[in-house]
């Protein structure tokens, strides 16, 4: 349906997304109305584009070849960038009424063992042949309790089951191994259980404030409480499987849309409303530093990153990135940028 056209917003129309399975309303607006957008480098959000390119696959909204001639003309010399983006794309708010939320999330830097030892025995898993996409299997409390014992699937030994829950939930790792050599790990699949979160439950419990609930602050109250945190671990049934990835030192790890991810440029989103490959808009509203008006582009996802208006920023690498993204819990928009032919349909939808 067509929907009233003015000023900064285009129009609107409400529409089903096919995978979405509620309705949503897209809102086209004017790129001189995107706040921020004249003062970004859309540079590297064009590089993080074009890397994905390749990747990019037909959905039931838009085909691939709404992608193709855009992303040829990314790799043959899209000129400056912001102007690329600018006539090739419609920027576009696809939401179900609720402001965006954005979470962070980054690749910890463990040590770990091949083999398990009196100092490295929490295991993390390659991914059993049995287990098929989509499939609902184990909990994480069934593994965990010896399901998987003796079948040699364990990929890589840590020394702290806190850090072995948190790279479940980041999904990748870089891992110094005792012998010196580095190793990549990333996601390989699922167990298919609902991802709960265990901050929230420590919190609704009164074993942590809110302001504990940092990877950090679990790991300080889980060091005092081993035997209570295997067991608050286990509230979230959800259970992820890892790959050894062969990556260059210096890039990102691998995301959903299988390109490594840029620091501050990359997001995980909801596929159901975002495309995989999308440039996005971030807006999110903090003070001081934290905030953000900046393009970025929707290359992962995440089993707690659902709805229209939802994602997850990637900080980078290490320590200080986890730091950072910890921090992270802020509203504000998202305005995903869809080819012109792809809006255009929409439009008329």
């Amino acid at each position: 349906m067509r929907g009233l056209c003015y000023k900064s917003i285009l129009c609107a129309a409400a529409f089903l997304l096919p995978n979405a399975g509620i309705p949503a309303s897209f809102i086209e607006v004017e790129f001189a109305n995107i706040q921020g957008w004249a003062l970004d480098d859309h540079a590297p959000a064009l590089e993080a584009f074009q890397r994905g390119c390749d990747s990019i696959r037909s959905t039931s909204v838009i085909p691939r070849r709404d992608w193709d001639r855009i992303c040829a003309l990314a790799r043959s010399g899209a000129g400056p960038a912001r102007a690329f983006f600018e006539q090739n794309f419609t920027p576009v708010i696809i939401t179900t009424g609720s402001k965006a939320l954005f979470t962070g999330y980054f690749e910890p830097a463990l040590r770990g063992s091949k083999t398990r030892t009196e100092r490295f025995r929490y295991p993390l898993y390659t991914l059993p042949p049995e287990i098929e996409p989509g499939q609902r299997w184990n909990t994480r409390a069934e593994i965990e309790n010896g399901l998987l014992e003796g079948r040699g699937l364990e990929l890589v030994w840590l020394d702290n089951q806190v850090d072995a829950f948190f790279v479940h939930v980041q999904g990748s790792a870089r891992i110094s191994l005792q012998d010196g050599s580095l190793m990549r790990v990333g996601f390989a699949g699922r167990n298919g259980q609902r991802f709960r979160s265990v901050g929230r439950e420590l919190v609704r419990l009164g074993t942590l404030r809110a302001s504990q609930t940092s990877m950090q602050g679990i790991k300080d109250w889980a060091a005092e409480n081993p035997d209570a945190a295997t067991r608050a671990l286990q509230y979230n049934p959800s259970f992820i499987f890892f790959r050894a990835l062969d990556l260059p030192d210096d890039l990102g790890p691998l995301g959903a849309l299988q390109v490594p991810l840029t620091p501050l440029r990359s997001i995980a989103v909801d596929p159901a409303f975002t495309p995989l490959g999308a440039p996005v808009w971030v807006r999110m509203e903090a003070a001081g530093n934290l905030g953000l008006d900046r393009l970025m582009v929707a290359q992962d996802t995440g089993s707690a990153i659902k709805g229209a208006q939802r994602a997850d920023i990637y900080y980078g690498t290490g320590v200080e990135a986890g730091l950072e993204a910890g921090k992270i819990r802020y509203f504000g928009e998202i305005i995903t940028l869809l080819p012109n032919n792809t809006a255009a349909r929409l439009r008329d939808h």
